[in-house]
C-alpha cells in the first residue's frame, strides 16, 4: 500500500496545480476547525484528479504558498466537484478571493436523482461505489502536527470515492435529461451573496421577539457591532456576547451603565468594560435614527391561514410527485412554499419556479383551484383532471388503453 501523498512545500504544490489545470474534474474537500475562531481555519485541502494520485495539501505548513492552489481552485475552468459543497465554498471563499467555480455539488444531483433528501455521503459511497468509508477519523484534531497515516487515508478516502460518485451522477443526469435543474441549484450556491452578508444584516439571523421597528433598529446596531467585534479579535460571536444578550438590549434599550448591568444577560463587569460601553453606543445610535430609518418587521403571511386539510392535501400531491419522479421533497417544496399556494400566492414561491413548476407547481395550482382531485385506486394514488365545478373530466375514449 503506497503512502498517502502530503504536500507541504510551494513548489511542489505549484506543479501539481499546473497538471491538475488539464484534468477534466478534480475531486476536492476540506478539513478545517472553527470552534474557537470567527472564521473557520483551514487545515487541509484534498484533490483528486480522475485516474490520478489523491493528494492532501497542508495550508499549515511553514512557508507554503497556496497562491497556485486558490487560482485553480477559484478561476481555472476545470470542474471542481464537492459533496455538500457550502461549508467548503465559505472557507475557501474569503482565502481565494472567488467562489469555487464551475462546481458540481453531489449531494443537491443525488436528491435531482433520487437519492432523497440531503443524503449522507457514506449511504452515497455504499449505493454508487459499494465502497465503505472509515468515519473514525470524523472528529480528529485537524489543526494538530504531525498528521498521522490515518488521518491522510481517511481525508483522501473522501476525494477518492467522490470521483466515481460523480461520474455515475453525472451520466444519470444526462440519461434523465435533468441536468440543466442541477445547474438552477448551483447559482445559488455559487454567488458570493450567499455567504457575504453584511454587519447590517446579520440581525435577521437572530430569533427576534417582537416587532416593534425601534427594537429592530437596536437589534441591528448591536448585532452589526457584534459582528465585527467577533472578526476583529476573530473569536466565535458567542464569545463577544451571546444572541440572547442581544434581543434584551434591544428589548430594554439601557442607556447608563446602571441600566445595563442589571439586565439579567449581562454582567456588571461586561456592563462597565469596552463591551458595554460599545453596546451603550450602539444604542444611542439606534434610538437617535429617524423612525422611517427603522427596520420594518418581516414580512407575515398575507391573508388568513389557509385551511390545514388544503395543505395537507399538497404535502400528499408533493410525495406523489417525489416518488413518481425521483426527486427530492424538499428539493421540490418547502413547508413554507405549500402554504403559500395554500393561500393563493404566486409571486416569488420557489415551487412556482422553473422546472419545480413543470414537475409539482401547476399540478399543485390545478389542486388548489379545483382543477384537479386525488384518488385511489387500487391502493394507488390518482390524478384526477376536472372542470371548472370541480367535477371528473371523462377521458376520451380514445385515450383508453384496450385491454388485451
Amino acid at each position: 500500500m503506497t503512502e498517502p501523498c502530503l504536500v507541504t512545500e510551494s513548489a511542489a504544490l505549484a506543479a501539481r496545480c499546473e497538471a491538475w489545470r488539464a484534468a477534466d474534474f478534480l475531486t476536492v474537500d476540506t478539513e478545517f476547525m472553527r470552534e474557537n475562531t470567527y472564521r473557520a481555519r483551514l487545515c487541509l485541502v484534498q484533490v483528486a484528479p480522475p485516474g490520478g494520485e489523491p493528494v492532501a495539501v497542508d495550508p499549515l505548513a511553514e512557508g507554503i504558498d497556496l497562491a497556485p492552489l486558490y487560482d485553480l481552485l477559484a478561476r481555472a475552468p476545470v470542474l471542481k466537484v464537492f459533496h455538500a459543497a457550502r461549508q467548503d465554498v465559505e472557507v475557501l471563499l474569503p482565502l481565494a478571493g472567488g467562489v469555487p467555480q464551475p462546481l458540481f455539488d453531489t449531494q443537491i444531483a443525488a436528491m435531482v436523482c433520487g437519492f432523497g433528501d440531503q443524503v449522507g455521503y457514506e449511504t452515497l459511497v455504499a449505493k454508487l461505489t459499494r465502497g465503505r468509508i472509515d468515519k473514525t477519523q470524523r472528529f480528529t484534531d485537524w489543526s494538530r502536527r504531525p498528521l498521522t497515516e490515518r488521518q491522510l487515508r481517511y481525508a483522501l478516502s473522501d476525494v477518492s470515492h467522490l470521483r466515481v460518485v460523480y461520474e455515475k451522477l453525472a451520466a444519470e443526469l444526462e440519461r434523465s435529461g435533468r441536468r440543466s435543474w442541477l445547474d438552477e441549484e448551483l447559482a445559488t450556491l455559487t454567488d458570493r451573496a450567499t455567504y457575504e452578508v453584511p454587519p447590517e444584516e446579520v440581525w435577521r439571523r437572530i430569533k427576534v421577539r417582537g416587532g416593534n421597528r425601534r427594537y429592530l433598529a437596536v437589534l441591528r446596531e448591536v448585532a452589526a457591532w457584534r459582528e465585527r467585534e467577533a472578526s476583529r479579535r476573530d473569536v466565535p460571536r458567542a464569545w463577544v456576547l451571546r444572541d440572547t444578550a442581544l434581543s434584551e438590549v434591544a428589548a430594554q434599550r439601557p442607556r447608563t451603565v446602571r441600566e445595563l448591568a442589571k439586565l439579567r444577560s449581562v454582567s456588571q463587569k461586561t456592563a462597565e468594560g469596552a463591551t458595554g460601553h460599545a453596546l451603550l453606543a450602539a444604542v444611542e445610535r439606534a434610538m437617535a435614527l429617524p423612525d422611517e430609518q427603522c427596520p420594518r418587521p418581516p414580512a407575515k403571511p398575507g391573508g388568513p391561514a389557509p385551511p390545514g386539510a388544503l395543505t395537507d392535501l399538497l404535502k400528499v400531491l408533493l410525495t406523489h410527485k417525489s416518488e413518481e419522479s425521483g426527486v427530492a421533497r424538499r428539493l421540490i417544496a418547502s413547508a413554507d412554499d405549500l402554504e403559500r399556494i395554500a393561500r393563493g400566492e404566486s409571486a416569488e414561491v420557489p415551487a412556482l419556479q422553473g422546472w419545480r413548476r413543470a414537475l409539482f407547481g401547476e399540478a399543485a395550482l390545478d389542486l388548489v383551484s379545483g382543477r384537479l382531485a386525488l384518488s385511489v385506486e387500487g391502493g394507488t394514488l390518482r390524478l384526477v383532471p376536472c372542470d371548472g365545478d370541480g367535477a371528473p373530466v371523462p377521458v376520451p375514449a380514445a385515450n383508453v388503453a384496450e385491454e388485451p
